[in-house]
């Protein structure tokens, strides 16, 4: 299935520059006020980072609904494939899962011009599907894995999650660049040496870069994720990166651009029910 190959592109998702590695200009000793330890640095710079993203109307998301088009990249280099998509996310509130839902939007056929679904994707409790009128299949492990991995280090779940924990550290580590862009740097530790690193544009506030790590066991190394957040658009009061480009281990791995988004569109619970299958298009 053609379509398959951008499953790892569209799971959870800057121009297309030569990626900076954190490690190409290390960080400036932080410049703290008098008095203010790096700890209390770090969760000042996060509030304002919220800040710069809505403040409680952030918070508060119930959805995000989103259409664009997605490219994917091997080795950095584009490999062709390049769909459009739509995607429903509900937000983890007042009861509800977090849970998404990925449709790709293919044309119909020269003699019936249009768009049609036959294909999505539904993410919600820990597992990942594929769901066509013919029914639905799990997904690959690994790739549930990929995207539950990318969501549980997201910026949503550090500041829902992380910062709620007890033996969470935050650090303020100072200045760095994001694609020619000042940066401020935090790091945010969990009590388990779990760790997370946000980049804010220094001006703004708003953030330019997430990264992580992990353990890759099959060749026993450390892997790197990192998500770059560029070309911010203001919806509903909410300011909203309109492209983002994902790199693993430093090669561009994924991009994805929105042509459309809208918040808090009361989402039927409905659509993130994997049971729920896919009406046969003509």
């Amino acid at each position: 299935m053609k379509l398959a190959a951008l499953v790892l592109t569209l799971s959870l998702a800057a121009p297309i520059y030569a990626h900076a590695q954190a490690s190409d200009l290390p960080s400036a000793a932080p410049a703290l006020p008098s008095g203010q330890t790096q700890e209390q640095r770090g969760r000042i710079l996060l509030d304002q980072m919220v800040a710069a993203l809505g403040g409680d109307a952030w918070l508060n998301r119930k959805d995000m609904t989103v259409r664009g088009r997605s490219a994917a990249f091997f080795r950095g280099a584009p490999n062709g494939n390049n769909v459009e998509f739509s995607s429903n996310r509900q937000f983890a509130l007042y009861g509800r899962p977090d849970a998404e839902r990925i449709g790709f939007i293919t044309d119909k056929s020269m003699l019936f011009p249009g768009k049609k679904i036959d294909i999505v994707q539904i993410w919600v409790d820990n597992q990942g599907y594929e769901v066509t009128f013919k029914g639905r299949l799990p997904l690959p492990k690994e790739q549930v894995e990929d995207y539950f991995r990318r969501r549980s280090h997201s910026i949503e779940s550090v500041i829902h999650d992380w910062l709620k924990q007890p033996g969470v550290v935050v650090i303020a580590e100072g200045t760095s660049m994001v694609e020619r862009r000042m940066a401020e740097k935090v790091t945010v530790l969990s009590a388990n040496n779990d760790a997370v690193t946000i980049e804010l544009e220094a001006s703004t506030h708003l953030p330019l870069r997430r990264t992580f790590e992990w353990r890759n066991v099959q060749f026993k190394d450390h892997d790197e994720d990192v998500e770059e957040y560029d070309d911010y658009h203001t919806f509903q009061g909410l300011p909203t990166a309109m492209t983002l480009t994902r790199y693993h281990n430093g090669d561009m791995s994924s991009q994805r651009y929105f042509t459309k988004v809208e918040y808090n569109s009361s989402l039927s619970p409905a659509l993130f029910n994997p049971d729920n299958l896919l009406k046969k298009k003509q």
